[in-house]
């Protein structure tokens, strides 16, 4: 993968499959050829676990076309890309969390914490592209896993990458998580308080909500687990 390249290898690599693409696709129409090639650059650089990273390979091939001869489309076709920004980033979820994966091994040990059965249902809550459910996966293959994400786009491309979960469209905090064991969440820290008020209600005695990275205010947490690259995983039981 493009990931596991030296940096900044995978940033030019990246970059030439762009304009690669751009080209091929130049004679179907310069804002066809923009946006396909845009798009490319968008699905090449979600996988980079840095934020700096994946603005740069994202940001690299619009800015390098409209600084080149290339750039003989209208000024409004600029636009394009900050529309598919919106697309896969829409208004309404910016007072949740920004795009930021969960790290692969994360919730290795979140099974010796927590114990579940085969067939319980967890949800990953704000599911992004797909990251926090398969942390969950190679915790707990035998369980139910469901994602929610209020992006549409992102919600249809955490489908095709993980067509064992089942992913639903639509507000984390409308959804009703009496019906999971465990509900995940990646947010931020002003969110924790509503969601252990949410949990607390909703959710079954003996239940168990986890947070990557930020507790609850003042509650204290039933264990925590020190990653290795310091990070911490906070889990709650109901």
């Amino acid at each position: 993968m493009i990931t596991t390249l030296i940096w900044p290898l995978a940033a030019l690599l990246s970059w030439a499959a762009c304009w690669l693409l751009y080209r091929l696709l130049l004679p179907q129409g310069a804002l066809v050829a923009l946006a396909a090639a845009s798009l490319v650059g968008l699905a090449l650089a979600w996988p980079h676990a840095r934020r700096w990273r994946r603005l740069i390979i994202a940001a690299g091939f619009p800015l390098s076309l409209l600084a080149s001869a290339q750039a003989v489309l209208p000024g409004w076709a600029w636009l394009l890309p900050l529309g598919l920004l919106l697309l896969a980033y829409p208004q309404r979820s910016w007072r949740d969390a920004p795009l930021f994966p969960t790290p692969r091994c994360a919730l290795d040990g979140l099974s010796q914490q927590v114990s579940l059965q085969a067939g319980d249902r967890l949800l990953d809550a704000g599911c992004g592209l797909g990251a926090g459910l398969r942390a969950l996966r190679r915790a707990y293959p035998q369980a139910q896993l469901e994602g929610i994400e209020w992006s549409h786009l992102l919600a249809a491309l955490t489908r095709l990458r993980c067509r064992w979960a089942r992913i639903h469209q639509g507000d984390m905090w409308a959804l009703d998580w009496r019906p999971y064991r465990l509900v995940y969440l990646f947010q931020r820290p002003e969110s924790m308080r509503r969601a252990w008020d949410k949990a607390r209600s909703e959710m079954a005695a003996g239940s168990t909500l986890v947070s990557l990275d930020f507790e609850v205010p003042g509650r204290k947490a039933d264990a925590m687990l020190t990653l290795d690259d310091g990070r911490r995983l906070w889990v709650y039981r109901i």
